[in-house]
């Protein structure tokens, strides 16, 4: 059983950055693929980006393409999604998630969940 605790959530600015952390705990962290989603008020829960487990390549969503990067630090059994030029559209709560199956866009793949970190950014 893995357990996930998001970090780094709060409120900026736009145009601002942040950082979050998902620190890992419980299982062999460098055997699963790392993803992180987001869901605001009202919608369904949307991919952000994900990683694989040992060789770091990453697949990012359209909308956060160039402003987001994931990475992770086997050794610390954390991963991170660093975070520039926020706009108020990426306000929502953040999860971090764990698969067996390796890195995946899409939830369903996706074995164990943080409890989510908020993240609002406003105009």
């Amino acid at each position: 059983q893995v357990q996930l605790v998001e970090s780094g959530g709060g409120l900026v600015q736009a145009g601002d950055s942040l950082r979050l952390s998902c620190a890992a705990s419980g299982g062999t962290f460098n055997s699963y693929g790392m993803g992180w989603f987001r869901q605001a008020p009202g919608e369904e829960r949307m991919f952000v980006a994900t990683i694989h487990s040992t060789d770091s390549i990453t697949s990012y969503a359209a909308s956060v393409k160039g402003r987001f990067t994931i990475s992770r630090d086997n050794g610390k059994n954390t991963m991170y999604l660093q975070m520039n030029s926020l706009k108020p559209e990426d306000t929502a709560v953040y999860y971090c998630a764990a698969s067996r199956r390796g890195a995946a866009e899409i939830a369903l793949a996706y074995d164990y969940w943080g409890q989510g970190t908020q993240v609002t950014v406003s105009s």
